[in-house]
């Protein structure tokens, strides 16, 4: 294994106090153009509903404008969350997406709403939604939807009928299974299918994931032996000052979503110092997030990288950018998580 692992990026598209959806969304699509430039392999964008300081609700969307923005980088979902769309919708969206960018797609699944109960209702009362308890039948529908020889139906009348993913591409999406249990690792390894660990939002049970993927790995065809890779968040500055004042909006945040307290859009930096001192809202979240996340300065944060990787026996980490900005930073860029990108980027290639 490669002792410089290679670097993706997670986007959930934030968006900032003042900042509206159309500036937060220009912001993540010029930071996959510099991703791309970079060198970065592959740039997903997640599916989330209903939470104000994220505007990543359609990553199909989401990624057919990063792809004409991008040569090179794989552009993709982290994830499409299954259970609120119906398994065909996915094939023909990712099958489009594949005929407009071919060999640069991916399509991360996950298995968890990606919402609150309420808007999960609404989601589900839209008709085309798929059921938690067939998730597994699920992901071999899109499988064989995507395939060259599509999914044929049987009818109980009698007959048969054949239904393929269009437009059909001349290659297929690669696809992965997320998640932070132990569920998908194993659905993963049953069905020989790349896996993630979604490391950025849980931490807990990691080694115990990876662990039953890779012992229970059953081959395929397309992917002979286990493939996987990490999430993480990173904020690196210049200093190590800068870049935890550039955490804290984001600590900040993850505690309100834990802590199950209205949710706004991400403070920035100065807000979220000010509001540190009255309130201390991210104090309990801090020291916890610290131990998990890469935070530092470019040296600091490669030496944690190759460690973080070298640890789990990956050779590709996904970073989720996450720094805060300041209030003078213009609100169609974000000035904190290219620095980050790009800084770690630096630092690893240097060495």
């Amino acid at each position: 294994m490669s002792t410089v692992p290679a670097l993706s990026v997670l986007d959930l598209v934030p968006v900032r106090t003042g900042q509206t959806s159309a500036q937060a969304v220009a912001s993540s699509l010029t930071l996959a153009e510099r991703a791309d430039e970079l060198g970065y392999r592959r740039y997903w964008f997640a599916e989330h509903h209903n939470m104000p300081a994220v505007a990543s609700t359609t990553p199909p969307v989401l990624i057919a404008a990063a792809t004409s923005r991008t040569h090179r980088i794989r552009v993709g979902s982290g994830g499409v969350m299954l259970p609120n769309h119906a398994p065909l919708i996915v094939a023909e969206q990712f099958a489009a997406l594949e005929a407009i960018a071919p060999g640069r797609i991916d399509l991360g699944i996950g298995r968890a709403p990606g919402s609150d109960p309420v808007i999960t209702q609404l989601l589900h009362r839209a008709g085309a939604t798929s059921d938690v308890d067939r998730f597994p039948d699920h992901i071999r529908d899109i499988l064989a939807l995507s395939s060259a020889d599509g999914a044929t139906l049987q009818f109980t009348s009698g007959g048969t009928y054949t239904v393929h993913a269009t437009p059909s591409a001349s290659e297929t999406p690669e696809l992965w299974l997320l998640g932070s249990s132990d569920y998908s690792a194993q659905l993963a390894a049953s069905l020989g299918l790349p896996y993630v660990f979604a490391n950025h939002f849980s931490g807990e049970g990691v080694d115990r994931a990876l662990a039953l993927y890779r012992e229970q790995y059953r081959p395929s065809e397309a992917h002979p032996t286990p493939v996987t890779f990490l999430t993480t968040n990173a904020v690196v500055a210049p200093t190590r000052e800068e870049a935890e004042a550039r955490a804290l909006p984001q600590i900040r945040m993850m505690a309100r979503l834990r802590g199950n307290r209205p949710l706004i859009p991400l403070e920035t930096v100065e807000q979220a110092r000010d509001a540190e001192a009255v309130d201390a809202l991210g104090a309990p979240f801090a020291d916890w997030a610290r131990t998990r996340w890469i935070v530092g300065t470019p040296d600091e944060a490669a030496a944690e990288l190759r460690a973080f990787a070298e640890r789990h026996g990956v050779d590709e980490v996904m970073l989720s950018p996450v720094a805060g900005s300041y209030d003078d930073e213009p609100m169609d860029s974000a000035v904190g998580r290219a620095q980050t990108l790009e800084l770690i980027h630096g630092a690893l290639t240097a060495a």
